[in-house]
């Protein structure tokens, strides 16, 4: 039997909220990762959301060797519901989301825990950084490493700089302030966007910070990722919508640069699931929104590269194309393994402080354009008070 979260009085519980949906292949792997955690105040909620495989047989034969997870069931109503379920059942004073399929690094917990008690109530997220996985739970390469910190709400709606919902820990008090996740957005065949949606109704009221570690292990299974792109465009205008009613003063430029950014992402996640028609179509519809951040990316011209080579290559094949070696017919010497090493991690360790910088200048160039457009609007404002003419009859003593 493992240690139960009661053992740490002194800590603050932590409430780990798991929604599981045929998550047969990586539940368990998941659920390893989070009761290794060098934090020991947690309780563990896995909330099966109508699971038509072995998930909840999984979980319960965990739970009989750790009294730290319980397994919530429901019928069948999607991830908002189920991570809503899981937090109206959780005691913990935080709540830290993940998904069923990703894992943390043992110290992610504690060192959030840390980093929220040293910012103080102000706090209401911290997010720490992520690394990409594949099936296999291998490192692909891809990562996010950002240090956007403090009033980051402008910034968040261009950008989902967090990327992930198992990134993030959330104070329980910011959660009765500002609701939970929006369960509605299925009901309209919108989802997509529940995590995005919550983590800027957060940013509104509360700060948030970084622990900049990678901690984070994201994994991207291709062959089962949501196809519904039409819904996740849907779900992401909505949530435009719904911000332009309440923010009025957020330049217009903002949001399409976000619509730009997002519809950016569907046509990459089209290509990497083989959908090249579908990546073009994304790509186009980035254009409209916003034609001057898609251009200036190199992903722009390596998606619509790769999408209209695979087209062709359906028609026309070359006769006497030439055969890429898959490998070096002389596998280098041991010397020349360690340097190709080094120089990769010599690479890696540029490409981290390269994102840090451009995600600083972003977050910085945001929080400027912003704040301007608030002043022009209150120069406005103060100009049609001036203007108004005034008479005694209008003086309240």
């Amino acid at each position: 039997m493992q240690p139960d979260s009661q053992k740490s009085p002194n800590l603050p519980l932590v409430s780990v909220i798991i929604p599981a949906y045929n998550a047969e292949p990586f539940i368990e792997e998941t659920l390893k990762s989070v009761l290794a955690q060098t934090y020991p105040a947690i309780e563990v909620l896995v909330v099966d959301d109508g699971s038509q495989d072995r998930t909840p047989e999984i979980v319960e034969k965990i739970s009989k060797k750790d009294s730290r997870v319980q397994l919530l069931k429901q019928e069948n109503a999607g991830v908002a519901a189920a991570r809503n379920l899981g937090i109206q059942k959780s005691r913990g004073e935080y709540i830290a989301p993940i998904d069923a399929d990703d894992i943390w690094y043992p110290e992610n917990i504690e060192k959030q825990v840390e980093c929220m008690l040293e910012g103080g109530e102000q706090v209401g997220v911290v997010y720490s950084w992520t690394v990409d996985l594949d099936e296999k739970g291998l490192l692909t390469g891809g990562f996010r490493s950002f240090r956007i910190e403090g009033d980051v709400y402008a910034t968040l709606i261009c950008h989902n700089f967090i990327g992930n919902a198992s990134a993030s820990l959330i104070r329980r008090s910011c959660l009765e302030k500002v609701g939970v996740y929006d369960k509605t957005l299925k009901e309209r065949n919108a989802q997509g966007c529940e995590d995005w949606d919550l983590c800027l109704r957060l940013a509104e009221y509360y700060q948030y910070q970084v622990v900049p570690e990678f901690l984070i292990g994201y994994r991207k299974v291709y062959s089962s990722m949501s196809s519904n792109y039409v819904a996740m465009a849907k779900s992401h205008a909505l949530m435009l919508q719904d911000i332009r009613k309440r923010h009025p003063e957020i330049p217009d430029f903002l949001h399409r640069l976000s619509s730009s950014n997002f519809l950016m992402y569907l046509a990459h996640q089209s290509s990497r699931n083989g959908r090249d028609r579908t990546a073009i179509f994304w790509l186009f519809q980035a254009l409209k929104a916003e034609c001057i951040s898609p251009l200036s990316r190199y992903g722009f011209y390596r998606v619509l590269g790769r999408s209209l080579l695979n087209i062709l290559s359906q028609f026309w094949k070359p006769q006497n194309a030439l055969e890429i070696p898959v490998r070096l017919q002389d596998p280098p010497s041991s010397d020349s393994q360690l340097s190709s090493r080094y120089i990769l991690a010599e690479t890696r360790s540029k490409n981290i402080e390269l994102m840090v910088k451009i995600g600083n200048i972003f977050h910085y160039s945001i929080s400027r354009i912003v704040k301007r457009n608030q002043a022009d609007i209150s120069k406005v404002e103060q100009a049609d008070i001036s203007a108004t003419p005034t008479t005694k009859s209008k003086v309240i003593l």
